[in-house]
């Protein structure tokens, strides 16, 4: 008995002695529904995400570390889902609805559709709602096809209000590329104080500052085009901006008064294949495929984690 008593004692302190065994690694790759046709994605609390269908507006949510997805809001015919931005005071998920000319919001306890905000502002060919930033005191959407934003008032805590969604211009150095199917504002952020906003036009190969009372807009000086613009991600002062057709994220570092920009190199990836939005986690940055250009049926989508330079 004393031999065995001695033998499960060194045993325990073999194990006591090992080191701890290291948590599994968050994926690289997590494959949303197959057709799925993913646009845009939003990084909840803790490790939760959130990304939307152009199929039918279907919203899913999953988890960074597992992989694992679900349905959080079932979509319906004719219904998009664009980008999308959440606000961890509310837990409401903001989500711009394309060419519905609409921006919603859900309740990402219940999946519930909590408001709908109309947004049809008239553009020759439409109206295309394409991405959405939260900011302390308001919500504000691009439309692609027209020169203007709009804003939804947020309360304390960012409680939604009763006041429709405001609509405001675009102008000062602003340049609307006009033609069919056209794609100018697209991808939008803010500053931390939520003073500034900035916003990619896909058309005009720029990135603008546009000051969210007004809507005057000043083109940030890169020191040449930014072709395929899409969705952006500030950190401080470092401007992530994803170009869809080229498969990479464009790297900018901002100057102190945000008036002019230096490019760096670029985030590639050989699982991205036309990835559109994204968003931050930590040291990763995760964007979604949106495979434009290949037909969906059959085709698997998926979200792609990054090391942010």
């Amino acid at each position: 008995m004393r031999r065995l008593t001695i033998a499960i004692a060194g045993m325990l302190l073999l194990a006591a002695a090992a080191p701890a065994a290291a948590e599994p690694a968050y994926p690289d790759v997590i494959q949303l529904p197959t057709a799925f046709q993913s646009e845009g994605i939003a990084i909840g609390t803790q490790h939760t995400f959130y990304a939307g269908s152009l199929a039918d507006g279907t919203i899913v949510s999953g988890d960074l570390r597992t992989g694992e997805v679900e349905v959080l809001a079932p979509g319906a015919a004719g219904q998009l889902a664009v980008g999308m931005d959440y606000d961890a005071r509310s837990g409401y998920l903001f989500v711009a609805g394309g060419l519905n000319a609409v921006g919603r919001v859900y309740d990402t306890g219940s999946g519930a559709l909590v408001a709908e905000y109309a947004m049809a502002g008239g553009g020759q060919f439409g109206d295309f709602i394409n991405d959405v930033i939260v900011t302390r005191d308001a919500a504000y959407f691009t439309n692609s096809f027209a020169p203007e934003i709009y804003r939804v008032p947020l309360g304390p805590g960012g409680k939604l209000t009763s006041a429709a969604a405001a609509t405001i211009p675009l102008s000062g150095e602003w340049v609307q590329v006009s033609g069919f199917f056209v794609f100018n504002a697209n991808g939008i952020e803010a500053t931390a104080d939520g003073k500034t906003l900035l916003i990619v036009s896909s058309a005009g190969e720029a990135v603008y500052t546009v000051d969210p009372a007004t809507g005057e807009a000043n083109q940030i000086d890169l020191g040449g085009p930014l072709p395929s613009g899409d969705g952006l991600v500030l950190a401080g002062k470092t401007l992530y901006v994803v170009q869809n057709q080229l498969n990479q994220i464009g790297v900018i570092t901002l100057s102190t008064d945000l008036g002019s920009g230096v490019v760096g190199e670029p985030i590639t990836d050989p699982a991205f294949n036309v990835p559109t939005t994204a968003d931050l986690f930590g040291s990763s940055l995760y964007a979604v495929n949106a495979k434009f250009g290949t037909p969906p049926v059959g085709t698997p989508y998926e979200v792609v984690r990054v090391d942010r330079n």
